[in-house]
């Protein structure tokens, strides 16, 4: 099976949703904040090991301890990952933490503050050109 293929793109979805709903609804380690979603899963194509992408919502120590929480929950969520989705093979699941939400919202201000700061800048022109 190719890495782009249109079953792996469906393996990765389902992967995704699932997980999703294991960490949303069955985990219930302290540690792991009620702000995370998954953003994305990558299913190698042997089925072997996955990388899912986690979001949190929070500050520093919220991210590390949620992503310790699900670290030390990684043989509970495979177990139930397999329960729920008949696969040959239950990929291994690694989390990487993924800030791209984080970065974006990061981003947008920055240029709303230049969009602003420009902004102003044309009505104190405007002013002199008027006086």
């Amino acid at each position: 099976m190719r890495k782009n293929s249109i079953k792996n793109t469906r393996i990765n979805g389902e992967v995704r949703r699932e997980l999703s709903n294991i960490i949303r609804g069955e985990i219930k380690d302290p540690r792991i904040s009620s702000m995370t979603s998954v953003v994305e899963v990558e299913v190698a194509p042997d089925l072997k090991s996955a990388k899912a992408y986690i979001s949190v919502l929070g500050d520093e120590k919220a991210r590390q301890d949620t992503l310790e929480g699900l670290k030390s929950a990684e043989g509970y969520i495979r177990r139930a990952l397999a329960k729920s989705i008949n696969l040959r093979n239950t990929p291994e699941i690694r989390f990487v933490l993924d800030q791209s939400i984080e970065y974006g919202v990061n981003m947008s201000k920055l240029i709303d503050d230049v969009n602003k700061g420009s902004k102003e800048d044309k009505d104190d022109e405007d002013d002199k050109a008027e006086n």
